[in-house]
């Protein structure tokens, strides 16, 4: 089977990702019931870490222990490309050395360089332009709670960050529509959507954006590297939090998500996030599936 990489989610059909739906849908199900499911034995994934993680790294270790391989995890700041060795040298040593690599970076620059040297599979765990992994996580549990997403409606409150290109990329995909309120100076970059995309539309009010939505989605105001912009950014956000006024506008049985962490009182109310209505524990949890799924998928094809 020729190579194949998961470096944003433009990348897979939506015949692919139905597949690994379907295959997730098994494997959490025999996960539940302790049965064991170990179609990557003897398999090693490396994870390669420049940005700190917390449910990146134990989905994707945990996951691959459980489909019987093993995960090796490498920092940058402990490796030799925190001295300076090329990215396209580390990926040619690497992929001689082990099964499928994912790499958890800044630029997508960097993925996109890695992967072009790379003789095994390379998965984008999160860069500074898309998250394909956790929005693959995050249809699954919507598909998981109320069936198809196709023809639906999505709100994304927040910045144009990583999660809104994914979740646009998602939207042409899986045809649902997005609807986007981004405070001012936070907004799209045309850059990184595709030409052609009409599967969103933007909202200067965030409350208007969740009329009638079937989804509400969120994401800390300040993600990492931009720490330095925090304060200036809890002043442009002011009345961007998702709080139980705007999931009212949404529809009666519309769920909220978010990839966390989570800041109570910033980009979501507590009653919200810990509200009937959310469903970000089921969401966390199903990284590991669908990673688990998405990892099979890219090794062996369709079993």
């Amino acid at each position: 089977m020729a190579i194949k990489h998961f470096l944003q989610f433009s990348d897979f059909t939506l015949d692919e990702f139905e597949y690994v739906i379907d295959r997730t849908r098994l494997i959490k199900r025999k996960f539940k019931n302790y049965e064991p499911h170990h179609t990557l034995l003897d398999r090693t994934l490396v994870m390669v870490f420049e940005k700190n993680s917390t449910r990146t790294r134990l989905s994707f270790e945990a996951g691959m222990h459980q489909m019987g391989g093993a995960a090796i995890y490498l920092n940058t700041r402990d490796s030799q490309l925190g001295r300076g060795e090329p990215v396209e040298d580390a990926a040619q040593v690497m992929s001689r050395m082990c099964d499928i690599i994912m790499v958890r970076t800044f630029g997508q620059d960097i993925i996109d360089r890695f992967a072009a040297f790379s003789r095994v599979p390379v998965v984008n765990g999160l860069t500074n332009e898309h998250h394909p992994c956790q929005v693959l996580a995050d249809v699954y549990t919507y598909i998981e709670h109320r069936g198809s997403i196709a023809g639906r409606k999505v709100a994304w409150i927040g910045d144009a960050n990583n999660m809104l290109y994914s979740w646009l990329q998602a939207a042409q995909v899986f045809g649902f529509h997005l609807h986007v309120s981004t405070p001012r100076g936070y907004d799209i970059d045309p850059a990184l959507v595709a030409p052609g995309n009409s599967n969103y539309t933007v909202f200067a009010s965030p409350s208007d954006a969740c009329g009638g939505v079937d989804l509400v989605t969120t994401d800390v105001w300040t993600s990492m590297g931009f720490e330095e912009e925090n304060s200036a950014r809890v002043k442009a956000f002011d009345g961007w939090i998702v709080d139980e006024a705007k999931m009212a506008r949404a529809q009666p049985d519309a769920l909220f998500m978010h990839c966390l962490p989570a800041h109570r009182g910033e980009e979501v109310s507590a009653g919200v996030i810990d509200g009937p209505q959310s469903v970000v524990w089921d969401e966390a949890e199903n990284r590991l599936h669908v990673q688990k799924a998405l990892l099979e998928y890219l090794l062996l094809g369709r079993l």
